[in-house]
C-alpha cells in the first residue's frame, strides 16, 4: 500500500498545495519483477530494509537498497537460468541443453561452417562465436529465443582461436588466444551486427586460457605456455589487464565458469581434475575445492546461478558434467552432448 509522508504546505499562506506520495510498505521485499516508475520507494515492514527503484526496465527493474542493508535486487545477467548452449568444436552443431533438469543436449541448428576452438559470449539474447583456427576472425551469433541457425555478427581485430570469453550486459570480449596477436584485449557490441575494437592488452600472450565474468570484470586464468596467474581487465572503462592472483596449480587448455561472486578454473593439460576457485569481491590467489569426474582438457564452461557445467573435451568427448556453485565439491556426470567435441563456444540464457 501506498502512504502519505507529509503535505506541501505554502508557509505564508499555510495552504495546502499538494501531497507527496510516501512509499510502498510491504511485508517482502520487490522483485526484478515488480514494476514500477522510476523513484518509486519500497520499505519493508518485516526487515526494515529500504529500497528505491533506479533502473525501471519492465521485468528486469533494479531496486537498490538505500537503507542499513546492502544487498540491492537486481537481474543476474551472466549466469543462465534456462539453458547452456554449446556451439563448435570440431563441428557445426549447436548443442542446448537444460539448466533446470537433467537430460541429455538436443541440436537446435549449426554454425555457418564447422568451428575448432571458438570462443564464447552472450548478450540477454543470443549466444556468441568468437574466431576459430586457422586464423579466423568472424564473430557469429545464435537466438536464444528460438531453434535456429546462426548468422555474421561481425569480425575480430584480429584474428585468433583458443582465447579468454567475458560478456557483460552491453559487450562481449575475446581476451588473447592463439594467433598473429595473442595478448589483445577485443571488445564488440552485442545489440547489433558490428566488429570488435582492440581496448587493452593481458599482461602477456596467452591462449588455451579459462574465461569469467563478475558483474563489472573479465578475467583470464592459466593458459599456455603453462602458467597459474589470474589476470583481469575492467569493463567500465578501456585498458589493459592487471595480475590480481594465481591458482593453485600451472596448467593450460583451461575451463571457466563464474557464480555471483567466484570465478571457477577447472582441469586442463595434462589430464588435470581439480576444480579451483577465486574470490570476484577481492583479489587474490584461487583456492582447490574438488574435483572432476575425470581429468581432461579442451572442455567449455557453461554458467548458471547454482551450478557450473563442464563439456566436451579430449578425453570426456560428449559428456556434461556438474558441479556446485553453492558449495565445493566435486563434480558429476550429468548428461551427454549429441556429438563429441573438443574446445567448443559455450554460453547460456
Amino acid at each position: 500500500m501506498s502512504g502519505i509522508v507529509a503535505d506541501n504546505v505554502d508557509r505564508a499562506s499555510g495552504v495546502v498545495t499538494a501531497a507527496a506520495a510516501g512509499p510502498t510498505i510491504s511485508a517482502s521485499d520487490p522483485t526484478i519483477s515488480t514494476n514500477a516508475t522510476l523513484g518509486t520507494q519500497w520499505a519493508n515492514s518485516t526487515s526494515g530494509e529500504f529500497y528505491v527503484l533506479t533502473d525501471a526496465t519492465e521485468d528486469a527493474n533494479i531496486w537498490t537498497n538505500v537503507g542499513a542493508g546492502t544487498d540491492d535486487i537486481k537481474p543476474i545477467f551472466y549466469q543462465g537460468s534456462a539453458f547452456g548452449y554449446v556451439a563448435g568444436g570440431g563441428t557445426d552443431v549447436i548443442d542446448r541443453f537444460s539448466l533446470t533438469s537433467q537430460a541429455d543436449a538436443t541440436d537446435v541448428g549449426d554454425l555457418t561452417a564447422s568451428r575448432s576452438s571458438p570462443t564464447g559470449g552472450k548478450s540477454t539474447t543470443h549466444g556468441f562465436t568468437q574466431g576459430y583456427d586457422t586464423g579466423g576472425n568472424v564473430i557469429e551469433k545464435f537466438s536464444f529465443a528460438s531453434s535456429a541457425d546462426s548468422s555474421d555478427h561481425g569480425d575480430l581485430s584480429v584474428g585468433r582461436h583458443a582465447a579468454a570469453e567475458a560478456s557483460m550486459t552491453t559487450h562481449i570480449y575475446c581476451a588473447g588466444g592463439d594467433g598473429s596477436s595473442d595478448n589483445v584485449i577485443d571488445k564488440c557490441a552485442s545489440a547489433s551486427n558490428a566488429n570488435s575494437t582492440d581496448v587493452g592488452d593481458l599482461t602477456n600472450s596467452i591462449w588455451y586460457v579459462g574465461g569469467n565474468s563478475s558483474e563489472t570484470y573479465g578475467y583470464a586464468a592459466g593458459g599456455y605456455p603453462s602458467n597459474n596467474v589470474i589476470q583481469k581487465w575492467s569493463f567500465s572503462s578501456d585498458g589493459n589487464a592487471t595480475d590480481v592472483g594465481d591458482l593453485v596449480t600451472s596448467r593450460r587448455d583451461t575451463h571457466g565458469t563464474s557464480s555471483e561472486t567466484y570465478g571457477y578454473n577447472s582441469g586442463g593439460y595434462p589430464g588435470a581434475n581439480n576444480i579451483e576457485k577465486f574470490a570476484f569481491a577481492s583479489d587474490g590467489n584461487a583456492t582447490d575445492v574438488g574435483d572432476m569426474v575425470e581429468g581432461s582438457d579442451l572442455m567449455v564452461g557453461i554458467s548458471a546461478t547454482d551450478y557450473g557445467y563442464l563439456c566436451g573435451g579430449r578425453s570426456t568427448a560428449n559428456r556434461i558434467e556438474r558441479y556446485s556453485h553453492s558449495s565445493d565439491g566435486n563434480s558429476v556426470d550429468w548428461a551427454d552432448l549429441t556429438v563429441n567435441r573438443s574446445l567448443p563456444a559455450g554460453s547460456q540464457s
